[in-house]
């Protein structure tokens, strides 16, 4: 027969096991279980940097090929990485800032997730504090009757003839965020592109556009009514509080 010391350790280790089992149960119940409510995570050290051959590679979306993006051709400041927040804005804002050519996600912990972006002529005709109202992915394109005018080629595209259909060149891309300001179409949009030589520049038409591969990443990560803030210069940002 075994002693009562011997008992005695076996019975603490027992508990002891049961005690971590109990809390790895707890555990994946919380990560796992659907509909539970979760506490915000810990702010933590910033995420490793991307594998961006990966990040950047060719992509099958809702039935689309997305090619890959010639990454080692773009400046790395526009690639999407994590960065001390420039903004001071709460965490989970939009901040586009077109005169950097930056595009801002706030993240708790003084940390923002930064994307390049290029923008068209319609990109610095607006400013100010909005929300995106609503997101669409692969959209139909309609150009406006001013550049109809302009390019009376288009007009194929127009409403009357049902815009154009989505699809890799379609100048909206994979995703758009449609911003709207006290409850009205500011006509301004953040939306994908298959021009990734066009990021970090400023060309003839459009508003903001990204990589398709960073507006689907970041089409993911905000929902509707999430603010957004345009302005020229994130240190000028004090004039819209």
């Amino acid at each position: 027969m075994k002693d009562d010391n011997q008992i005695s350790l076996n019975r603490r280790r027992f508990l002891s096991l049961a005690a971590v089992g109990s809390a790895s149960i707890a555990v994946s119940a919380c990560t796992t279980g659907p509909g539970r409510s979760l506490p915000p995570p810990a702010v933590g050290p910033a995420p490793a940097p991307l594998n961006y051959q990966e990040a950047y590679g060719q992509k099958v979306d809702e039935g689309f090929v997305i090619p890959a993006v010639p990454i080692d051709r773009v400046p790395s400041e526009f690639y999407r990485q994590v960065v001390n927040d420039p903004t001071g804005e709460k965490p989970g804002t939009i901040v586009v800032d077109t005169a950097g050519h930056h595009l801002y996600l706030v993240q708790p912990g003084g940390k923002a997730l930064r994307y390049g972006v290029g923008l068209g002529r319609a990109g610095f005709e607006w400013s100010g504090r909005a929300v995106v109202q609503w997101k669409r992915k692969w959209p139909t394109w309609t150009p406006p009757a001013e550049m109809i005018a302009r390019q009376p080629d288009l007009a194929k595209y127009s409403a009357d003839n049902g815009g154009m259909k989505p699809g890799i060149t379609n100048p909206l891309g994979a995703r758009a965020l449609y911003i709207f300001q006290d409850g009205v179409d500011t006509l301004y949009r953040l939306h994908g592109s298959p021009e990734w030589n066009s990021i970090g520049k400023s060309v003839s038409s459009g508003c903001v556009r990204l990589m398709n591969q960073d507006i689907i990443d970041l089409y993911d990560r905000v929902p509707n009514k999430t603010p957004i803030i345009v302005t020229s210069g994130v240190r000028r940002m004090r004039f819209f509080s």
